[in-house]
Formats: C-alpha cells, sequence, structure tokens
C-alpha cells in the first residue's frame, strides 16, 4: 500500500556560520511538514550562491562540481523517497535520511534513556558536581513518573509531547519524597522540569527529534524572599558564649560569611593564597566561584580579618592547607540550628542565610551600591543581585526620611534672603 506524503528538498547556505566569507551548504528534508537538516560538509563564497536556484552561480569548475554534487544529492533522495513509499513504510525526513545515507540504524528511534546516557556522559564533565547532583535527581524523578504513571521503563524521544510534560509536572506536584516533610514546592518542579527541557533541547539540536515538545510550555517560577539577618540579629550571634567548641566554629565561619559574602563551597576552599594585599594597602579577598567561575574580589572587613588571623594555627586549618577547618554543609546547617535556638532567633537558619546578610544588612543597608554588591557577590547579572533590594523596606523607609526631612523642612529667613539675593 502507497501512502500518501508530501515531499520536499531544499538547498540553503547557512550563512550565520560563515567563516572568511564562505558559508556551509545545507540540505532541508520536509516530509509532511516535519523537517531535517543536512549538513552536505562543503562551503562556498556566499555571494556565490544563487538562493532562488539554489546552485551555485559561477561557471567555474568548483562550481559545476558542486552544482553536479547537488543534482545528484537531490536525485538520490527523490529516489530514496519512492522506495519507501513503494514500500509501505511510514516516511520521516529521519527514514530518509538513514535510508539515503545507507546509516545502519534506519529504524533506530532514541529514547529517553539513550538522552539521559548521552547527555551524562557528554555534560557532566563541563557541569560543577553541584549541577551533575540536581541533574540525577531530576532523571530520577523522570523514570520514577515514566514506572509509576506510565507504567513504562522508557519512552521514545518522539513520542514526548505538552501532554507528557504537563503529566510530569503534576506528577512532581503530587509526589512526596521520603526525605521531604512536605510535597515538593513549586519552584523546585520548575527546576526539574528545566533540566528535562534541557535535555531535550539537546535531542532537538542533535536532530534526534523533529520538534521542541517545550514550545507552547511557560514556566512558572513564584519569586521568593532571600530571608536574612537584622543587625539585632547578628549581633546577637556574635555575641553568643559558645563552650562548644564545634558550635564556636560554626558560628566564626558563619560570622566571617556574614561579613564577606563567601558561600560555603567557596569558604571551604579559600587558602592563604586568596588573601592578598590590595591597591588600596589593605587585604582583599581574591578567588572565584566553584559555581560559575566567575571572578570574586572582597576587601576585607576588620572582623572577617580578625577571623583568619584567629584561626591561622588552628590544627584543622593546617591539616588542609585551608583558612578555616574544613566542615560538611550539612552538619553546618545542622550546628546552625542549634546555635539559632541559643541566640532566641526563630529563623530557620542556614549557612547561605550568611550570604545575604551580607548583601543586605552589612552592605547594601549600609549604602554600599548595588553594583559594588553584585562583583563582590560575583554575580553575572545586576539583576540576581536587585533580589536583594526589593525585601528592604527598612532600607526604603530610611532613604523616605532623608527625602522627607528635605522636602519638609522650613525655608529659614536667611535662606529666603540667599534665594532672593541670587
Amino acid at each position: 500500500m502507497r501512502s500518501n506524503s508530501t515531499f520536499s528538498v531544499l538547498f540553503w547556505l547557512y550563512s550565520s556560520r560563515s567563516k572568511n566569507g564562505k558559508a556551509p551548504i545545507y540540505v532541508r528534508i520536509s516530509v509532511n511538514g516535519k523537517k531535517l537538516n543536512i549538513s552536505l560538509k562543503r562551503r562556498i563564497q556566499i555571494n556565490e550562491w544563487d538562493s532562488t536556484k539554489q546552485r551555485v552561480k559561477n561557471s567555474s569548475i568548483h562550481a559545476k562540481s558542486t552544482n553536479q554534487y547537488l543534482d545528484e544529492f537531490y536525485s538520490g533522495l527523490f529516489q530514496t523517497f519512492q522506495q519507501l513509499r513503494i514500500e509501505g513504510k511510514q516516511i520521516t525526513p529521519q527514514r530518509v535520511k538513514a535510508r539515503f545515507m545507507d546509516e545502519e540504524v534506519e529504524n533506530q528511534h532514541f529514547t529517553i534513556r539513550d538522552l539521559v546516557s548521552y547527555h551524562n556522559s557528554n555534560m557532566f564533565p563541563k557541569l560543577h558536581r553541584n549541577t551533575s547532583r540536581l541533574y540525577l535527581t531530576s532523571q530520577k524523578y523522570i523514570f520514577l513518573f515514566l514506572k509509576n504513571k506510565l507504567k513504562m521503563e522508557d519512552i521514545r524521544l518522539d513520542e514526548l509531547n505538552y501532554k507528557f510534560i504537563l503529566d510530569f509536572e503534576n506528577f512532581l506536584r503530587k509526589h512526596k519524597p521520603n526525605h521531604y516533610q512536605t510535597k515538593i514546592g513549586n519552584n523546585a518542579v520548575m527546576k526539574h522540569i528545566q533540566r528535562l527541557r534541557k535535555m531535550v533541547s539537546l535531542a532537538y539540536r542533535l536532530e534526534w527529534i523533529d520538534k521542541d515538545p517545550f514550545r507552547q510550555f511557560k514556566q512558572r517560577l513564584i519569586p521568593t524572599n532571600r530571608e536574612y539577618l537584622g543587625s539585632e540579629e547578628l549581633q546577637a550571634i556574635e555575641d553568643l558564649q559558645l563552650v562548644c567548641m564545634r558550635l564556636k566554629t560554626v558560628r566564626d565561619l558563619f560570622v566571617f560569611s556574614c561579613y564577606t559574602g563567601v558561600c560555603y563551597t567557596d569558604l571551604m576552599l579559600l587558602t592563604e593564597d586568596n588573601v592578598v594585599m590590595g591597591l588600596d594597602k589593605k587585604y582583599w579577598i581574591i578567588t572565584q566561584r566553584q559555581k560559575t567561575h566567575n571572578p570574586v574580589k572582597i576587601p576585607l572587613l576588620k572582623k572577617a580579618l580578625d577571623l583568619i588571623e584567629q584561626y591561622k594555627g588552628d590544627n584543622r586549618s593546617i591539616i588542609n592547607n585551608t583558612l578555616f577547618p574544613r566542615i560538611s554543609n550539612q552538619k553546618m546547617n545542622a550546628y546552625l540550628k542549634e546555635i539559632a535556638s541559643e541566640a532566641k532567633i526563630k529563623k530557620n537558619l542556614t549557612f547561605h542565610m550568611a550570604r545575604h546578610t551580607f548583601a543586605t544588612t552589612v552592605t547594601l543597608t549600609n549604602g554600599v551600591p548595588i553594583e559594588t554588591i553584585s562583583k563582590m557577590l560575583g554575580h553575572r547579572k545586576l539583576t540576581t543581585t536587585q533580589i536583594y533590594a526589593k525585601v528592604l523596606e527598612r532600607k526604603v523607609s530610611e532613604d523616605m526620611e532623608v527625602l522627607r526631612s528635605k522636602l519638609e523642612t522650613p525655608i529659614t529667613s536667611s535662606s529666603k534672603r540667599k534665594a532672593n539675593e541670587a
């Protein structure tokens, strides 16, 4: 039985990938509206291409050879399409390409497991290990969704559609992980879907699928408040008289981060080499963020300098050749809960809150420009730092009070006289 299919072949020049005035020639196979681009591994001068005739337009030997190659390529593709049509097989651009180019995997359909395997092998070496772990968690949920919801161990990528994404989203919202006390929050759900989206986009660029199933999906992130310590709360933690060495060490590391903005991962890697005398003849922390590899340069305040000096001879620091003793993030956050209890702080104290405290209470509240804060935090975009400015109602109140005093201060007689003389 012959199938009724529309088929077309278009040769085109990929001008945006030009180099030294030359661009690669591509062919686009279209079957029933589905398209697939193939590189012909040939480059020509851009001004020699006739886009109307889809051929090289001068009469040189190279041009004639290229045009003959295009004619043969077109003829071969059309004959392949006719063969598949006569055989009554389902015709796709991928199938035409595979048959024409004698690829061994003519009938291969890539699956989610193929994609995950390819992604992890090729992308993990480029990602930070913490990011890789997040991908592994998202992938675990994808396969759990396939097994529990769809009753499948795997699924072909060309079967992914908008409904699949919505069903996966609903599954995540209802799922309650063993290590969670509640269901997965909205933003965490969106992050898992975002990672799936990045993997599917990779498949699209690899031409494993013809269309992006995410093209109509809209991500809905809920803005969150960056919790931080106020000046009184920070002072309460600094003033704590701690007998327990482990709590004292964690408190000191937390306070150091409050006065530098250095996150946990970067803090654990700091060495004496990162403490550098700046042009202002004062000490700075100079490093780069492990997460983004962005450079970070922070002038050291006295409280931070005192803590560096305090731990200089600590055996735990000497063993690792670091500025401070190394403590796991899990233990750090667990001990901070005890410290918060001692200081009568009801907020959910985490080590990352120290970075937020630096951005708000220590710097922004005291008039440090947001552009300067952004540099010290190692942010790529100023908009990331501006999140902190949104939560400082006290700063807004103080700024408006200054304006109010200026606008409402009565003009004295001497001021009037000076104004008239002017």
